[in-house]
């Protein structure tokens, strides 16, 4: 599941610049240790770049490519038990290139495997697979073989080794995979001035911090607008401000301000424990099946407490042992007067607070973003009191406490009632039960905001309310806005025959299921164009049509490679220039499907570094990217002209700009058109 943020959705795509070249992150090296008379254990040692990580031996079905080890059967050696993971520098944690939650390495992975030897004559070999990935994309899996020889200690691998493959033998190899050889491909001659550049930045760890504390801070606001903490201003200022000493009296409401603050960041201490302990406790919130679970039925209970039928509320015993101490006067006292707020308007801010803390999930470290959102959650508490307490006569300027704020609090739990559909979907992805796909999803949520908007318009009335005698405006302006959410959560179920696909919704990127999640419109080829998947067949389809190639280097856990077919794409002017003058050849670098015998070929590997054996599809695939195109990334997109296999212009990698992508296809054609 991707990552989402909750109540107010901030999305801010940044990317890094991919230029056309191959991505090495994960550097191997072995040794082996001797622990008895002929017992070893042999040490495979991942170093990885910053940002990048290997997964762990351990992955859901549905996830990654787990690092998995393949030892020789042979008599001349036993293995003992399996091959164990060191868990130093692993993580476990919502991965957002697959939406799950999963063990990985950041920085170094080392991996140990106990083996008694019975004839020294003969090696140990065998070989490994495994995948890296950051936070935006990942590498095709690759398989490194290996090599002990425990009578003289000599490590191999194919990484060191110096074996090659004759020239005549790659081209044989190169005709039998693909049916031509890389000097058969022409580069451009072509740049279009209008034409995209490779570019793509990843968001800094600043900047999503930033937006968290951004997201707190929007939290803090609402909470401000709830019956149990919006008539506490004016009473809280005029304790301070009615003493004869204002200058104390002020200073006393900053300080009381600042202890809001301090109140709520004490709060994710123990998440930080706990994070150092165990770092999936919060990070398993966003896609561990039963903490979704957990959370749609808390934030059920949530909802319904906004709605009026009962009152959630911590202990009454805590609330008097905090107000008992405010009359320890002093600093003492103004820090348990913060505690108290914070405990009585606790049946406001707990759902809102609830709804941070499954916000918080990073790749990293989910507790520091729950430090951060709960400092921008307590600041908007805290600042209002400072400043009327400095400016007392701005209280005359604050709207009178009345319905509209339960006003507020209903419709909050009319939100909290979709978040806690989302969490039931994310459970239903990740356990593959096929109930909450993207028609029920979406129906669902339209039936929720037009309820909220039936609200805000005085139709419905919850517990304790009294049908208002009339709107007023800024309730109706809330109401007209809910009412066309839910007509833009409709829209996203109109079909186009077409192109025989549901319509994206920008919006809910990373909140609804992917659009080929689908009962009636499930899609084998994005946006329903039509494909090809083997690069042959393409080929010979396009001489045939006479049409240009758009060569689409994809993966099954390409995270940009679905924002590209899900909101670029399926625009008018894009679709048409796709689907009208280009025929789409689209190769998975992470295709499991085991090649035919007689394509399990041996080659050089690109960085000219040993042999490796091509496998499955994702491997042909990924090794053909890297062998004529010099680059392991993706998503990227050739056009290719299949008659004098030239590449017509410039390639490009993510470009979610649309006039920018759409100037990229169109300077291919114009070039194809010359040839």
């Amino acid at each position: 599941m991707k990552l989402y943020r909750i109540l107010f959705i901030l999305f801010s795509f940044c990317f890094t610049s991919l230029n056309s070249q191959i991505l090495e992150p994960v550097e191997w090296s072995f040794h082996s240790e001797q622990i008895e008379e002929n017992k070893y254990e042999l040490v495979f040692i991942a170093d990885i770049d910053p940002n990048w990580a290997i997964y762990s031996k351990t992955v859901d079905e549905g996830g990654p490519i787990p690092t998995t080890f393949y030892f020789t059967e042979s008599s001349n050696y036993k293995l003992i038990g399996e091959v164990v993971e060191d868990s130093i520098n692993m993580v476990t944690q919502n991965d957002l290139v697959f939406d799950m939650v999963v063990s990985k390495f950041y920085n170094q992975a080392i991996f140990k495997q106990k083996v008694e030897v019975i004839n020294y004559d003969s090696p140990i070999t065998g070989g490994f697979e495994f995948m890296t990935c950051d936070d935006e994309k990942c590498l095709a899996p690759e398989i490194i073989d290996f090599k002990f020889n425990l009578s003289n200690k000599i490590l191999e691998s194919d990484v060191k080794e110096t074996i090659s493959i004759n020239q005549e033998t790659l081209q044989k190899n190169n005709l039998i995979l693909y049916g031509f050889l890389p000097t058969d491909i022409k580069k451009s001659k072509v740049n279009c001035s209008n034409s995209s550049s490779n570019a793509t930045t990843l968001s800094s760890p600043s900047r999503t911090l930033f937006n968290i504390f951004g997201l707190g801070f929007i939290g803090g606001l609402l909470a401000l607008l709830t019956p149990c903490v919006f008539p506490m201003i004016p009473l809280t200022v005029s304790f301070f401000t009615k003493k004869n000493d204002n200058t104390n009296g002020y200073s006393n409401a900053i300080l009381y301000g600042v202890f809001i603050v301090l109140v709520y960041l004490i709060l994710s201490i123990p998440f930080h424990l706990l994070d150092s302990v165990n770092p999936d406790i919060l990070n398993d919130i966003s896609t561990n099946i039963y903490l979704n679970i957990f959370f749609f039925i808390i934030f059920l209970l949530f909802a319904f407490s906004f709605f009026g039928y009962y009152e959630l509320s911590l202990p009454s015993s805590w609330v008097d042992k905090s107000a008992k101490r405010e009359s320890a006067g002093g600093i003492i006292g103004i820090f348990f007067m913060a505690l108290t707020l914070a405990i009585v308007s606790f049946s406001c801010t707990g759902p809102i607070l609830g709804s941070l803390l499954a916000g918080s999930i990073s790749i990293v470290s989910a507790a520091w973003e729950l430090t951060v959102g709960m400092g921008g959650f307590g600041l908007a508490l805290g600042l209002p009191f400072a400043l009327f307490a400095m400016f007392p006569n701005m209280l005359e300027s604050l709207p009178k406490s009345g319905g509209w704020l339960n006003t507020i609090k209903v419709s909050l739990g009319f939100i909290e009632l979709a978040l806690a559909l989302k969490f039931l979907s994310n459970a239903d992805l990740v356990a593959h039960w096929g109930i909450i796909k993207i028609e029920v999803f979406l129906i669902l949520w339209f039936i929720i905001f037009l309820l909220m908007a039936i609200y805000l318009f005085g139709k419905i009335q919850f517990p304790n309310e009294i049908k208002p005698k009339n709107i007023p405006f800024t309730r109706g302006i809330f109401a007209l806005l809910s009412l066309g959410f839910a007509l833009y959560l409709a829209s996203g179920l109109i079909y186009n025959k077409e192109t025989q696909s549901y319509r994206a919704l920008s919006l809910l990127s990373g909140l609804a299921p992917p659009l080929g999640y689908s009962y009636f419109s499930p899609k084998e080829c994005p946006n329903n164009l039509n494909c090809f998947k083997d690069l042959k067949s393409g080929i010979e389809y396009a001489k045939k049509v006479n049409k240009p190639i758009l060569l689409d280097f994809t993966g099954y856990a390409c995270v940009n490679c679905r924002k590209m077919e899900e909101h670029v794409w399926p625009l008018e002017q894009v679709d048409n220039a796709i689907r009208e003058n280009y025929v789409l050849i689209s190769l998975y670098v992470d295709d499991k499907k085991t090649l035919p015998d007689n394509e399990q070929l041996l080659v050089t590997r690109t960085s000219g570094k040993g042999v490796r054996k091509l496998i499955n599809y994702g491997h042909k695939w990924a090794y053909f990217q890297a062998q004529y195109f010099k680059t392991n990334s993706q998503p990227y997109y050739i056009l290719y002209d299949p008659n004098s296999n030239e590449i017509l212009n410039n390639p490009v990698g993510y470009t979610p700009n649309e006039d920018e992508y759409l100037a990229f296809l169109n300077c291919g054609l114009e070039a194809f058109k010359k040839n």
